[in-house]
């Protein structure tokens, strides 16, 4: 975890030396914030994994002696041929969509939303695939 931890801290000393860059050639406050709060999150991140790394087992990707068999053998379950990812995005744009443009459209890309996560869950429990 050190490593995530450390990643984390340079990208917090990266958006807070930006700020002070573009503070510095813009004046304009509200960009400064911003990149203040994203630094700001990234000292979160930076100091909770930190801090946990200590605590804890150090994990085989932590150690410099560790062997690859000694690495996690089960990351999940994904799916290879699905293309049920496809149809749940463009529904969700479609309610993004909705969301600029007028009430309706939320409301139909709401619908067609469930019914591709519906397809999506349910993958495996029917065809050729099911388990």
């Amino acid at each position: 975890m050190r490593v995530e931890g450390k990643l984390f801290a340079w990208g917090c000393a990266f958006y807070f030396l930006i700020a002070a860059i573009y503070g510095f050639w813009s004046k304009d406050e509200t960009g400064i914030v911003l990149l203040i709060f994203t630094g700001s999150l990234a000292f979160l991140i930076a100091f909770f994994v930190l801090h946990t790394s200590k605590r804890v087992y150090p994990r085989p990707e932590d150690r410099k002696d560790a062997l690859q068999d000694e690495a996690d053998i089960d990351y999940g379950f994904y799916s290879p041929h699905s293309w049920w990812p496809l149809p749940v995005a463009a529904c969700a744009a479609i309610v993004c969509f909705g969301l600029v443009f007028a009430a309706w459209i939320v409301v139909a890309g709401a619908a067609l939303l469930m019914l591709s996560l519906i397809g999506f869950v349910f993958e495996y429990y029917r065809g050729d695939h099911a388990h």
